[in-house]
């Protein structure tokens, strides 16, 4: 494969396997709130839900009438244009890995919704997938476009990574045990609720450490200053890995609060209130004394069309600015688009579509862009950071 992760191994891939050909799946319990404590309005009986739309079981009748559109329409079209690429410049990745207190904080887009974050001495990875395929098996899928511009090998050791949910576009176990066999150790996993057990099923290195989060709840990272807060962020989606598995893990987005940068990745989502409860609810500690608002918003903008399959878990263009606002961040980056086609629109589409929107709005292009893969974005020390206070 080309980007070096071997081919897919492990108990989960052959059971999944015969799970797809037999209709038979294990049910795993969902997680319960500790006795005697309520459970939060996302906890159901059945799974996890959404604070605010529900989740649609679409049916297997939808499912063939969304592939039906396909086959008949020949969807997604071709390419207009390549999706831009440019070699990592991996000296100044490298150099910025080592330099603790004195790293610039700066993200690059490995291509799909895979980041690595460089923040407060701390090289975090986002949603990591480099193999050729998002799927459960090495043979069929979704197949990559262009291939990542990292790889576990070519990247620093990376200090934790954070996982948005359990879909294989995003959660890729061998992408997780090539990074797992870095030198130095294992990163940390900081994830969702009920993905650790997964992550302990397939004895993934360093799973018993695993960081479990619930929407809101924070954890710490060891930052070369003192320690950094990431959080679990509420999003309006959904999880699933097998047949009888729907919504029994736990979904979300993650805000890191390094002195020097606030950073929210949203992870996949629809449109919902969720980006003005989280604006809302950092409000005292993004206080323009404090720097302000997130320096910079992770947004996805691609695998939006047909609207009637997708709106309520992937939002489009349109609706990606409008989270941009929603947050008020200072600044956004599209991902989630060129890398595997999972929906009826062009892999290059989605930049021309967040141009109309941004235009549409009034934005200034460098509100919120898109970087070619590859592509570096070094960002300014917040304003609190700079001026010695957090």
């Amino acid at each position: 494969m080309p980007s070096g992760i071997p081919a897919r191994q492990g108990r989960g891939i052959p059971v999944l396997a015969l799970c797809l050909l037999l209709g038979a799946c294990l049910h795993a319990p969902a997680p319960t709130a500790a006795a005697g404590t309520p459970s939060p309005a996302h906890h159901g009986p059945e799974g996890f839900r959404n604070s605010g739309t529900p989740i649609e079981d679409k049916g297997l009748l939808t499912l063939l009438k969304w592939r039906w559109q396909a086959w008949r329409e020949t969807l997604p079209p071709p390419p207009q244009a390549p999706v831009p690429t440019q070699a990592p410049d991996l000296s100044f990745l490298h150099h910025n890995a080592r330099a603790g207190t004195a790293m610039q904080p700066a993200i690059t887009w490995i291509g799909h919704a895979s980041v690595l974050v460089q923040v407060a001495g701390l090289n975090l990875l986002l949603d990591p997938i480099f193999s050729d395929r998002a799927s459960p098996l090495s043979w069929i899928g979704p197949k990559r476009a262009q291939p990542p511009a990292l790889t576990p090998a070519t990247l620093p050791h990376i200090d934790a990574v954070l996982i948005s949910h359990n879909h294989y576009d995003h959660l890729d176990l061998p992408s997780l045990q090539a990074l797992a066999r870095q030198p130095g150790g294992p990163p940390r996993w900081i994830v969702p609720l009920g993905i650790g057990r997964l992550l302990a099923d397939e004895a993934l290195p360093g799973a018993e450490h695993t960081v479990e989060l619930d929407w809101w709840q924070e954890t710490l990272l060891p930052g070369a200053a003192g320690p950094v807060p990431v959080a679990l962020t509420p999003a309006q989606h959904w999880s699933r890995r097998g047949l009888n598995d729907r919504n029994r893990t736990l979904w979300g987005g993650f805000a890191v609060f390094a002195p020097e940068l606030h950073l929210l990745y949203t992870g996949d989502t629809g449109y919902s209130a969720d980006f003005q409860a989280i604006r809302a609810r950092y409000a005292g500690r993004q206080a323009t004394a404090a720097g302000g608002g997130f320096d910079l918003a992770l947004i996805p903008i691609g695998a939006y069309e047909p609207r009637w399959f997708m709106r309520a878990q992937h939002i489009n263009p349109d609706e990606a600015v409008q989270v941009h606002q929603d947050l008020g961040a200072k600044q956004s980056i599209g991902v989630h688009w060129g890398s595997f086609e999972l929906s009826f629109e062009p892999l290059d589409q989605p930049p021309r579509d967040l141009a109309l929107a941004r235009l549409a709005r009034g934005l200034p292009e460098d509100a919120f862009r898109t970087l070619a893969i590859g592509e570096t974005l070094k960002l300014p020390r917040r304003a609190a950071a700079a001026a010695g206070t957090q």
